[in-house]
């Protein structure tokens, strides 16, 4: 017979685990995005080129791309409580580096941040493909609308915090919310660490690695990162050269990052109605590609293609984290699936800045780069619809299984 007590606490830990993966997931969008407000900033501090002011964008996607094949084999070895823990101690303690004050601590700190966050990008769908199997699509859309809005309220306060209490302060207050994370997570240290031995994602090679269905996956998430850093590196120019003032630049591309948060209260609850989700996934690539098309021939009306292209690329980056946990079997093979599509994911989006800008000198504008995202905004409608059929990895034919 369940006592008042035990109910107590069996209500009480759903809850705390909800908020604790919340908080996790406020963390995993913020250190990165919250910098590119402030990087003239530091670039006029440190003097430093614009290759290397863009290295501070690049660092933390070369980190989700080196780590993320090794974050499931650590959850092999300690569990997957115990490693996000110490994926948020990561975050921490890159946050206090980066705020130190010489140059090396900026890079230093940059970089070991984005290895937790790397972690954390793995990891949570795993935890919440083992603890809310059947609940998958609303528990992912909780932690993308929280990663999305904690996300633009950085971006939108980093500026206003630098004037107050200069820019290694303003660097420094995000590191409240790794500190609560470690907190709330505390309380789930000592439980259901033994499935997460069984979690494991070979950097190269293993059964989801030779999925045609994960290759989709992977892809849609990929590209979708890819154009989605582009731009929240670019924006900013791309306006300027189009006759915006710096602060309307700063609040289209704030607007963006907001409009990113929003599928998470739209999308989720619809996508765990759907019998498969190929129709929303192709449209939230095209949404990208027509924000794109407008950006390039109706540069007046920016708001509204941020607005639209935030919106496609969040919808776009939530249905990725949902398709880890719908097309994998097991926690296993989701956090596999998972550390593939980041792995590569984020590999590719660690090029995109550094090459559009190239592209943007040899060509003399925006108009080839704005057209080449265009293009991969089609490519990526073309994998989400493959990747948003109702399968699984294993369900897939015999004749897809294995790519030749």
């Amino acid at each position: 017979m369940t006592t008042p007590d035990t109910s107590h606490r069996s209500l009480a830990r759903p809850a705390l685990l909800i908020a604790g993966l919340l908080l996790i997931a406020s963390n995993l969008r913020a250190p990165v995005t919250g910098l590119a407000p402030i990087l003239g900033v530091l670039q006029a501090h440190y003097a430093l080129s614009p290759a290397q002011a863009g290295m501070l964008t690049t660092l933390p996607l070369l980190a989700f791309g080196f780590v993320s094949p090794f974050a499931a084999l650590l959850a092999r070895e300690y569990g997957l409580e115990r490693t996000l823990f110490g994926a948020m101690w990561l975050v921490a303690g890159g946050l206090l580096v980066r705020s130190a004050g010489p140059l090396w601590c900026l890079y230093l700190g940059t970089a070991i941040s984005g290895s937790g966050i790397a972690m954390g990008n793995v990891l949570l769908p795993s935890l919440v493909k083992r603890d809310f199997p059947a609940r998958v699509p609303a528990v992912m859309g909780a932690c993308a609308l929280t990663m999305g809005g904690i996300a633009a309220l950085v971006s939108a306060g980093v500026v206003p915090l630098a004037a107050a209490w200069g820019w290694q302060g303003a660097l420094l207050a995000v590191i409240v919310f790794p500190l609560a994370a470690v907190a709330a997570w505390t309380s789930q240290l000592g439980a259901h660490t033994g499935p997460a031995r069984g979690t494991a994602a070979p950097p190269h090679g293993g059964p989801v690695w030779h999925s045609a269905l994960a290759w989709q996956v992977t892809l849609f998430m990929g590209i979708n990162s890819l154009l989605y850093y582009v731009l929240i590196s670019w924006l900013p120019a791309i306006l300027a050269d189009a006759g915006y003032t710096p602060a309307e630049a700063g609040a289209v591309h704030g607007g963006m990052q907001f409009a990113s948060a929003v599928p998470g209260i739209v999308l989720a609850p619809l996508v765990g109605r759907m019998k498969d989700q190929t129709r929303v996934a192709a449209s939230m690539a095209l949404m990208m590609g027509v924000g794109l098309l407008g950006l390039l021939f109706l540069p007046a009306g920016a708001t509204v293609w941020a607005l639209l292209y935030g919106f496609g690329s969040g919808g776009g980056i939530l249905l990725a984290l949902i398709f880890m946990g719908l097309r994998a079997s097991n926690a296993r093979q989701a956090a596999a699936l998972s550390g593939m599509a980041q792995c590569v994911g984020y590999t590719l989006a660690a090029c995109g800045p550094a090459l559009t800008g190239k592209l943007h000198d040899l060509a003399g504008g925006w108009t080839v780069p704005l057209a080449i995202g265009v293009v991969l905004s089609l490519a990526m409608a073309a994998f989400g619809a493959l990747a948003g059929r109702a399968r699984q990895i294993g369900d897939v034919p015999a004749g897809e299984k294995r790519l030749a």
